[in-house]
């Protein structure tokens, strides 16, 4: 939805009055919300949904790359203000920590 507003309309998608991305810390230091930088976003979190099925089949790999994405996605969290995914984050971290050696 947010690329396709950027596309279409040249404008950030609102829901119930909200931006769906920008007026973060991106913005506030010259870096507008643009196509690239919500398809590298959206490249994250398909990838940590990817990172969350390997866990489900108690992969290791899956943990790994939970792991290694957690500063990919620490970056978009700052530069777009987004509150939630960093509690998450830390629930998610201390999941996997504690279930690592069930991962094979």
């Amino acid at each position: 939805m947010a690329i396709r507003s950027l596309v279409t309309t040249g404008h950030i998608a609102h829901v119930f009055g909200y931006p769906t991305f920008g007026g973060g810390a991106f913005d506030r230091h010259g870096l507008h919300t643009s196509v690239p930088l919500v398809a590298a976003f959206l490249l994250v979190c398909v990838l940590e949904g990817l990172a969350g099925w390997l866990l489900w089949n108690e992969r290791l790999s899956g943990g790994v790359l939970a792991l290694a994405l957690l500063p990919a996605g620490a970056v978009f969290w700052w530069g777009f203000d987004l509150s939630y995914p960093p509690i998450a984050a830390v629930a998610r971290t201390v999941v996997i920590l504690v279930g690592w050696h069930e991962l094979s």
